[in-house]
């Protein structure tokens, strides 16, 4: 992706997110030169993937196979083996019309997947088979604690406040319909590093062509940018 287009999908982003009347911490805001200057007393951000990320799966059509997502709180895995500590994250998410996020499950991630404004969500289900390919059996999953069951591969349509948990190695992928979507992601730590599964072959996080300065970091840029990161 271009730094440009990733600079113009920030931008829009943040002003949808607004619309909506929802906010992102100051820390969202910080421009490069202000990471330059930040200590260790920011490390908690740097080390657990918090803050934007923008991703084309490696489509290289970001429009038509791609995801915008802001970290906004999220544990590390010294968190879920000692049992203290934040063991839990939360995103926001916007998926465009028709804007897909492929195919994939999580081996260790439960997570509940909300409508929180615009449009419809639209998510595709399967259940994974040991050899973690797609399974013909029916899906049942809680919707806003409801159980419900599904046959595989059927679409389920996430209206404006509902929400459905996605339980480990459950193959899902998401779209917006009639209109841009506003999502909430709450879940187990997440850790995109090893716990995502893609059917297809994908790249989580996008080659960067900078073609402009950044106007926000994403979470990839901080190891260019804050003096203090340990790889």
């Amino acid at each position: 992706m271009k730094r440009s287009e990733i600079n113009t999908t920030i931008r829009q982003a943040d002003a949808f997110m607004k619309m909506h009347g929802f906010r992102l911490p100051p820390f969202a805001y910080w421009t490069p030169e202000a990471w330059a200057a930040k200590g260790e007393e920011v490390s908690e951000i740097v080390n657990n993937n918090l803050g934007w990320d923008i991703t084309d799966f490696g489509s290289g059509d970001y429009q038509k196979v791609g995801l915008f997502l802001f970290t906004i709180r999220n544990g590390s895995l010294e968190n879920l083996r000692t049992g203290q500590g934040k063991t839990y994250a939360e995103k926001v998410l916007i998926a465009d019309v028709g804007q897909v996020t492929p195919m994939h499950f999580h081996w260790h991630k439960t997570e509940d997947i909300i409508n929180r404004g615009g449009g419809r969500l639209a998510i595709k289900l399967y259940n994974s088979t040991p050899d973690e390919q797609l399974a013909d059996t029916e899906i049942t999953v809680s919707m806003d604690g409801v159980r419900r069951t599904f046959k595989a591969g059927e679409t389920v349509m996430l209206d404006v406040g509902e929400s459905i948990t996605l339980p480990t190695k459950l193959y899902h992928e998401f779209w917006g319909v009639d209109g841009k979507v506003l999502v909430g992601e709450v879940s187990k730590v997440n850790d995109d590093a090893n716990d995502n599964r893609f059917l297809e072959p994908a790249g989580r996080f996008p080659d960067i062509e900078e073609d402009e300065p950044p106007f926000y970091l994403l979470v990839g840029d901080y190891p260019k940018y804050y003096s203090h990161y340990l790889a």
